[in-house]
Formats: structure tokens, C-alpha cells, sequence
């Protein structure tokens, strides 16, 4: 869940950040439900708001993606040390600060259970997590932060093997193949998670094995853009095209979610779970990919606020959870209907003023630290310029 671009506001990629501000408005919603008010008053968007966290992975995909395979097809020296210290500069002081909100207050915050803390500081807890336990939300966090550590050491042993780019392409399709068996086969070996929302969630929707593919297709359109520039081009240029196929696209996998994924009396479906998340994931590259394109509405628009959402997005992310369970008791006391439109204005209002404020307080200072000291992920490019303003 990273801003597309820590640089010059001129060189923003708006189309970028109105997808991040959608996906964390939409999550917003869902959680809204999920927290606070048990009710759909988003309409669909109140049960399929959680799809946003797919975006977020597709888009972190492709960001973390061009990162690394950027300075591989132009032969820099990406250096494996430079990466990971940026990426946990970037990542980790946020989330260590609203992780001790949790157990400093475990009484205004705990869910129905905690995992150990240690599974907490390694990113590890979403492996055994159920619903309704303490800080759930940061299951989404821990797929990044595997794949973060994950991710650039495969794409090296790709790098160093011969034919790596059919390989890589191979590697991606395989993977999601992989994923999309993984969910058949858990759907098919714990029974229950066919019918029990605990264990589905727990064996299917927050486990990494079951989820990591989501990031792949945002891979696929980096490798795309660095060592296919010729078809990445002509892709990019049919820029409204591809809006409209995302557009449709994604419109059929929420029809499909909302209506075929858990059918009542039945419980969850297994094509909808094997197939869904991947289908899902795909449908968001093809929106990122209209993003990319100069001629596409999405990448031109400018959207007030959108920046700025997307810039928080992260911190918004970490802290509107907390937020919520705190401010609905001390609102209802007060008469107001946290299912009118006062109630939900107050608490969302507060949740991102409470994600900017963990931005400019928390994150920043780490940001400037990473922007002086680590500008690049590349041993090469550190030597050369200090002062570079950096990049993602």
C-alpha cells in the first residue's frame, strides 16, 4: 500500500493515485460494516468494499515490480540490502506504531483472540488468523511485506539463469495456476471452510499461500513495460479501451462475488473461491495498465484530493480499524446514528485526518531519513548522487 511516487508533484502519475484512493475509500466502506454499523448502507460496495485490498496488491505488484525490473533491464547494480532497507523504512515504522496502539490498549482494541507478538513483529500472524481477532486487517500487510522479501530474490535467480525472460513469464502464470489450486484444494480439505466463514477466512482468504498471486498480474505489466517496450507501447496507446474492458470487467467479477461466491444455505462456491481472486486480480491490471496509458481518461483526470488520499492511503489503511471500534460507543452515547449520514461523516472524517496525522508524524520523518540517506535502490546510483529526491 505505497504512494506511486515519493517525487516531484509534476511527475505524479494521477491515474495511479486515483486507483489508491479508490481502493482505500472502498475498504473504508467495507470495514464501516464490518465494525461499525452491520448494515449495507453503501449498497453493494458495503459487502464487496473488501476488493480494494486486491487493488492495492495489483498495484503493489507493479510498483515494486518496475522497481527491481527497471534496474535490471537497464543493468544497474540493484543491490538486494538498499531495497529491503527502504522498503522497511518505508513499511515498518507505521505499522510498529499502530501495533503497540494495540496491545497499549488492548481493551478498546482486542478482538475475540491475539496472536503472539512475535508473529506480529515478523509478519507472520495471518498464517493461523480467524476473523474477529485482534488487528485482523493486517493480514493484506503481511502478503506484501512476504513478498517484498520474497519477490526480488527470485526475480535475481531469474536474472542470473539463461532465457530469463521466458522463464519469468513462465514463473507468473505458474504461480497463479498454483494459487488457484492451492484455493480449490484448501476449499476441498477443510470442509468447513465451504460452510464455516471462520475457517474460510482463515484457510482461504487471509492466508498468503491462497492470496500472493493477486500481486502477479501488477508483475506481469512491469516485466511488460521493461523488457517488451514495444508491445507495452502499443498496448498503452489503446488507453480507453483498456478503461473500458477494466470497467466491464471488474463490474462482472463484483456481480459474480456478490451473487456466486457464497450462495446461502450452501455456503461459499468452489469456482468463485478457486478461480475468483486471480480473475479479480486481473481485471484490476488491465485498470492500472489504462493508469499507465497517456491517452486514457483515468491517467489525464485529476481528481481533488485523490493525491492526497493515495499519499495517506497506507497510514488510512493502518489506522481507520482502531478508529472505528473506539468512536462508535462514545457517538451512540451521544444520540448520533452511526448509520445516518452524521455518524458515518464523523468517523470516516476522523479515520483520515488520523491516517494524515500518522503520515506527516510517523511516516515522513522515516521517508526523509530513506530520501538522504537511501535514495536508490541501486549500489551504482547511491555513490553517485546523494541528493537524489527518491523514487517509490
Amino acid at each position: 500500500m505505497h504512494h506511486p511516487m515519493d517525487i516531484h508533484d509534476n511527475n505524479r502519475l494521477y491515474g495511479l493515485d486515483t486507483l489508491r484512493a479508490i481502493a482505500i475509500l472502498i475498504v473504508l466502506i467495507y470495514h464501516y460494516k464490518v465494525v461499525v454499523s452491520r448494515e449495507n448502507i453503501f449498497g453493494f460496495m458495503s459487502q464487496l468494499g473488501w476488493t480494494g485490498v486486491d487493488l492495492f496488491f495489483v498495484l503493489s505488484g507493479y510498483l515494486i515490480g518496475n522497481q527491481i525490473l527497471s534496474a535490471f533491464a537497464k543493468g544497474q547494480d540493484f543491490s538486494l540490502k538498499l531495497f529491503y532497507i527502504r522498503r522497511f523504512l518505508r513499511t515498518l515504522p507505521n505499522y510498529y506504531f499502530v501495533l503497540a496502539l494495540y496491545f497499549v490498549f488492548p481493551v478498546a482494541l482486542s478482538g475475540t483472540d491475539t496472536a503472539p507478538l512475535w508473529s506480529f513483529l515478523t509478519f507472520t500472524q495471518n498464517l493461523d488468523l480467524r476473523a474477529g481477532e485482534t488487528f485482523t486487517h493486517s493480514w493484506s500487510l503481511c502478503i506484501e511485506e512476504q513478498f517484498y522479501l520474497i519477490f526480488p530474490v527470485i526475480a535475481l535467480l531469474i536474472a542470473y539463469a539463461k532465457r530469463s525472460i521466458p522463464l519469468a513469464w513462465v514463473a507468473i502464470a505458474a504461480a497463479m495456476l498454483l494459487a488457484i489450486f492451492l484455493r480449490g484444494s484448501n476449499w476441498y480439505k477443510h470442509e468447513e471452510a465451504a460452510i464455516s466463514m471462520q475457517s474460510f477466512m482463515e484457510h482461504i482468504y487471509y492466508s498468503s499461500f491462497t492470496r500472493f498471486d493477486e500481486l502477479l498480474p501488477g508483475v506481469a505489466i512491469a516485466l511488460l513495460k521493461n523488457f517488451h517496450p514495444a508491445t507495452y507501447a502499443a498496448v498503452l496507446r489503446r488507453g480507453n479501451l483498456l478503461l473500458a474492458i477494466g470497467l466491464i470487467s471488474t463490474g462482472i467479477m463484483f456481480y459474480v462475488f456478490k451473487n456466486y461466491a457464497y450462495i446461502e444455505g450452501y455456503g461459499t462456491t468452489l469456482t468463485v473461491t478457486a478461480l475468483g481472486y486471480s480473475l479479480l486480480a486481473i481485471c484490476f491490471a488491465i485498470l492500472v495498465l489504462a493508469a499507465l496509458s497517456p491517452n486514457s481518461v483515468l491517467h489525464r483526470m485529476r481528481i481533488p484530493g485523490a493525491a492526497s488520499i493515495a499519499l495517506w492511503s497506507y497510514a488510512i489503511y493502518l489506522i481507520h480499524k482502531p478508529i472505528f471500534q473506539v468512536l462508535k460507543a462514545p457517538l451512540t452515547e451521544y444520540g448520533i446514528d452511526i448509520n445516518g449520514w452524521l455518524g458515518v461523516v464523523i468517523i470516516m472524517a476522523v479515520s483520515i485526518v488520523c491516517g494524515w496525522a500518522l503520515y506527516f508524524f510517523v511516516e515522513t520523518p522515516f521517508m526523509n531519513i530513506r530520501g538522504k540517506y537511501f535514495p536508490s535502490n541501486s549500489r551504482a546510483e547511491l555513490t553517485l548522487d546523494k541528493n537524489l529526491q527518491p523514487s517509490q
